[in-house]
């Protein structure tokens, strides 16, 4: 029996059996390419999770207590990692949890506060006139801050463990003077970098 020639410009893998396997094969890629941007997308977000949970967050800046340092609607990167494994110096500016004081003395609604750190445990702390004093000497504010003082200082000694917080913008920030100490474990982490606005990027 005589086989019928292929027509001009035909080629023997354009039968259709062959058709017919690529199918699989062309959805056996898709699936995998789909399976793999899976992957891809849950190791970012895990990663991002934990970046945010232990290591880097951002916060915004809810109230004028920290101006001219940092204004309504900044934006800033706090390091965890700097309170967890680090040491809180006099003069860090901290975010932590809002103490439950504040919210009844202050009309706070945010769960979280941003302020700088003035006094260390052990620290004694007053005031006379607009000058802090700690441990008997005029603490040496080399960061901006306004004046006059506000509310006084009166006689303390932060306990082992805790912190006495103030804002920059003194006389209209509600801090420790008002609700006491801030204990370590309420801590989220130090600012390091203003983020936002744009004109206003740069370490803090």
């Amino acid at each position: 029996m005589l086989e019928t020639p292929p027509e001009p410009g035909a080629d023997a893998s354009d039968s259709p059996g062959d058709t017919a396997l690529a199918h699989p094969r062309t959805h056996r890629s898709s699936r995998r390419a789909l399976i793999e941007w899976a992957i891809i997308l849950v190791v970012a977000v895990s990663a991002s999770l934990l970046l945010r949970a232990y290591v880097v967050q951002t916060f915004s800046i809810p109230s004028g207590s920290m101006e001219p340092t940092l204004m309504p609607g900044d934006r800033i990167l706090v390091s965890k990692l700097s309170v967890r494994f680090g040491t809180i110096h006099r003069g860090d500016i901290v975010v932590f949890k809002a103490p439950p004081a504040e919210h009844g003395r202050c009309a706070g609604e945010t769960a979280d506060l941003v302020k700088r750190v003035i006094g260390l445990p052990g620290d004694h702390l007053t005031s006379r006139g607009n000058t802090i004093y700690v441990n008997g000497h005029a603490l040496d504010e080399t960061w901006t801050h306004t004046e006059p003082l506000g509310p006084a200082i009166g006689n303390v000694t932060v306990p082992a463990g805790s912190y006495f917080m103030m804002g920059d913008n003194h006389a209209d920030s509600c801090d420790s003077r008002t609700w006491g100490f801030v204990p370590r474990s309420d801590l989220i982490g130090k600012a390091f970098m203003r983020i936002w606005p744009p004109s206003r990027i740069g370490l803090l």
